[in-house]
Protein backbone atom coordinates (compact mmCIF):
# COMPACT_ATOMS: atom_id res chain seq x y z
CA UNK A 1 0.00 0.00 0.00
CA UNK A 2 2.65 2.57 1.10
CA UNK A 3 4.57 1.61 -1.91
CA UNK A 4 1.60 2.26 -4.67
CA UNK A 5 1.21 5.43 -2.81
CA UNK A 6 4.80 7.01 -2.49
CA UNK A 7 4.34 10.13 -4.85
CA UNK A 8 1.11 11.05 -3.02
CA UNK A 9 2.29 10.39 0.33
CA UNK A 10 6.50 11.88 0.00
CA UNK A 11 5.27 15.91 -0.43
CA UNK A 12 3.29 15.35 2.81
CA UNK A 13 5.35 13.59 5.42
CA UNK A 14 8.20 14.08 7.06
CA UNK A 15 11.53 13.10 5.52
CA UNK A 16 13.29 9.75 6.27
CA UNK A 17 16.48 10.13 8.81
CA UNK A 18 19.55 10.56 5.60
CA UNK A 19 21.04 7.04 5.70
CA UNK A 20 18.27 4.95 7.71
CA UNK A 21 16.39 2.08 5.89
CA UNK A 22 13.34 3.00 4.51
CA UNK A 23 10.28 0.53 6.30
CA UNK A 24 8.62 0.70 2.37
CA UNK A 25 10.98 -1.24 1.18
CA UNK A 26 13.68 -2.89 3.31
CA UNK A 27 11.27 -5.45 5.65
CA UNK A 28 13.41 -5.50 8.25
CA UNK A 29 13.02 -1.44 8.87
CA UNK A 30 9.24 -2.49 8.21
CA UNK A 31 9.57 -5.28 11.18
CA UNK A 32 11.85 -2.51 13.69
CA UNK A 33 9.16 0.04 12.72
CA UNK A 34 6.14 -2.14 14.43
CA UNK A 35 7.85 -3.18 17.31
CA UNK A 36 9.00 0.45 17.92
CA UNK A 37 5.26 1.17 17.75
CA UNK A 38 4.42 -1.81 19.75
CA UNK A 39 6.64 -0.16 22.47
CA UNK A 40 5.13 3.21 22.07
CA UNK A 41 1.83 1.49 23.04
CA UNK A 42 3.39 0.21 25.83
CA UNK A 43 4.73 3.06 27.40
CA UNK A 44 1.97 4.95 26.48
CA UNK A 45 3.38 7.57 24.45
CA UNK A 46 1.66 6.82 20.68
CA UNK A 47 -1.16 4.56 19.39
CA UNK A 48 -1.30 3.51 16.24
CA UNK A 49 -4.72 2.29 14.27
CA UNK A 50 -5.05 1.19 10.75
CA UNK A 51 -8.02 2.08 8.40
CA UNK A 52 -9.63 -0.31 6.93
CA UNK A 53 -12.67 0.03 3.84
CA UNK A 54 -14.92 -3.19 2.99
CA UNK A 55 -12.01 -5.10 5.32
CA UNK A 56 -9.12 -3.79 3.34
CA UNK A 57 -6.35 -1.62 4.73
CA UNK A 58 -6.61 2.09 3.13
CA UNK A 59 -4.39 3.94 5.77
CA UNK A 60 -3.45 4.64 8.93
CA UNK A 61 -4.14 7.20 11.52
CA UNK A 62 -1.52 7.78 14.64
CA UNK A 63 -1.80 9.33 18.25
CA UNK A 64 1.34 10.49 18.67
CA UNK A 65 4.10 12.06 21.04
CA UNK A 66 1.93 11.36 23.97
CA UNK A 67 2.37 14.37 27.41
CA UNK A 68 1.23 14.17 30.44
CA UNK A 69 1.84 16.12 33.31
CA UNK A 70 -0.01 19.53 33.05
CA UNK A 71 -0.16 19.29 29.13
CA UNK A 72 -2.31 15.88 28.69
CA UNK A 73 -1.28 16.40 24.81
CA UNK A 74 -1.02 14.15 21.82
CA UNK A 75 -0.58 15.14 18.09
CA UNK A 76 -2.49 13.19 15.72
CA UNK A 77 -1.31 12.32 11.90
CA UNK A 78 -2.79 10.46 9.10
CA UNK A 79 -2.83 8.96 5.37
CA UNK A 80 -5.25 7.38 3.20
CA UNK A 81 -4.71 5.61 0.13
CA UNK A 82 -4.96 7.97 -2.74
CA UNK A 83 -7.76 5.79 -4.46
CA UNK A 84 -9.84 6.36 -1.27
CA UNK A 85 -9.10 9.87 -0.58
CA UNK A 86 -12.02 12.55 -0.12
CA UNK A 87 -14.19 10.10 1.02
CA UNK A 88 -14.84 10.65 4.34
CA UNK A 89 -12.64 7.60 5.76
CA UNK A 90 -10.28 10.23 7.59
CA UNK A 91 -12.70 12.53 8.82
CA UNK A 92 -14.62 9.62 10.46
CA UNK A 93 -11.19 8.32 11.58
CA UNK A 94 -10.07 11.41 12.90
CA UNK A 95 -13.68 11.66 15.54
CA UNK A 96 -13.14 7.90 16.83
CA UNK A 97 -9.31 8.79 17.08
CA UNK A 98 -10.40 12.28 19.40
CA UNK A 99 -13.30 9.98 21.21
CA UNK A 100 -10.60 7.42 22.13
CA UNK A 101 -7.74 10.05 22.92
CA UNK A 102 -10.43 12.25 25.14
CA UNK A 103 -12.76 9.48 26.96
CA UNK A 104 -9.97 6.48 26.88
CA UNK A 105 -6.38 8.29 27.03
CA UNK A 106 -8.07 10.69 29.30
CA UNK A 107 -6.02 13.55 27.11
CA UNK A 108 -6.58 17.46 27.28
CA UNK A 109 -5.98 18.37 23.99
CA UNK A 110 -5.29 16.39 20.52
CA UNK A 111 -3.47 18.86 17.76
CA UNK A 112 -3.02 18.33 13.78
CA UNK A 113 -0.10 20.06 12.08
CA UNK A 114 -1.10 20.32 7.99
CA UNK A 115 1.17 22.01 5.40
CA UNK A 116 -1.35 24.87 4.00
CA UNK A 117 -1.08 23.56 0.62
CA UNK A 118 -2.34 19.99 1.39
CA UNK A 119 -6.14 21.53 0.63
CA UNK A 120 -7.56 18.38 1.30
CA UNK A 121 -5.98 17.67 4.75
CA UNK A 122 -6.89 20.88 5.66
CA UNK A 123 -10.74 20.90 4.43
CA UNK A 124 -10.87 17.12 6.99
CA UNK A 125 -9.51 19.44 10.01
CA UNK A 126 -12.19 22.34 8.97
CA UNK A 127 -15.14 20.17 8.54
CA UNK A 128 -14.77 18.85 12.15
CA UNK A 129 -14.49 22.05 13.40
CA UNK A 130 -10.86 21.99 14.28
CA UNK A 131 -9.83 25.34 15.80
CA UNK A 132 -7.31 27.25 13.77
CA UNK A 133 -4.10 28.11 15.72
CA UNK A 134 -2.25 29.58 13.07
CA UNK A 135 0.65 28.96 10.86
CA UNK A 136 3.87 27.40 12.49
CA UNK A 137 6.56 28.57 10.44
CA UNK A 138 9.16 25.91 9.40
CA UNK A 139 7.34 23.43 11.40
CA UNK A 140 8.56 20.53 10.05
CA UNK A 141 10.78 18.91 7.32
CA UNK A 142 9.57 17.22 4.51
CA UNK A 143 10.71 15.68 1.67
CA UNK A 144 14.10 17.52 2.14
CA UNK A 145 12.69 20.96 3.15
CA UNK A 146 11.40 22.79 6.24
CA UNK A 147 7.63 23.18 5.48
CA UNK A 148 5.01 25.57 7.58
CA UNK A 149 2.16 23.65 9.13
CA UNK A 150 -1.14 25.01 9.94
CA UNK A 151 -1.89 23.91 13.38
CA UNK A 152 -5.63 23.20 14.32
CA UNK A 153 -6.94 21.21 17.83
CA UNK A 154 -9.33 20.42 20.07
CA UNK A 155 -9.73 20.23 23.94
CA UNK A 156 -11.83 18.07 26.16
CA UNK A 157 -14.26 21.40 26.67
CA UNK A 158 -14.67 21.57 23.20
CA UNK A 159 -14.84 17.40 22.44
CA UNK A 160 -17.76 17.41 25.30
CA UNK A 161 -20.18 20.08 23.69
CA UNK A 162 -19.61 18.53 20.43
CA UNK A 163 -18.92 14.85 20.78
CA UNK A 164 -22.71 13.70 19.85
CA UNK A 165 -23.14 15.95 16.73
CA UNK A 166 -19.09 15.06 15.73
CA UNK A 167 -20.61 11.43 16.80
CA UNK A 168 -23.91 11.10 15.04
CA UNK A 169 -22.14 13.27 11.44
CA UNK A 170 -19.05 10.98 11.00
CA UNK A 171 -18.74 7.59 13.08
CA UNK A 172 -22.41 6.08 12.74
Amino acid sequence: MRRHNVDWLTKWEPSRVPGSPDAVEDRQAFVARCAARARETQLGIGHGFGIFVDGYFAGEINVNAIQRGPFQNAYVGYWIDERRAGRGYVPESLVLVARYAFEDLLLHRVQVAIIPRNTASRRVAEKLGLRNEGTAERYLEINGAWEDHVRYAITAEEWTVRRDELLTAWAY
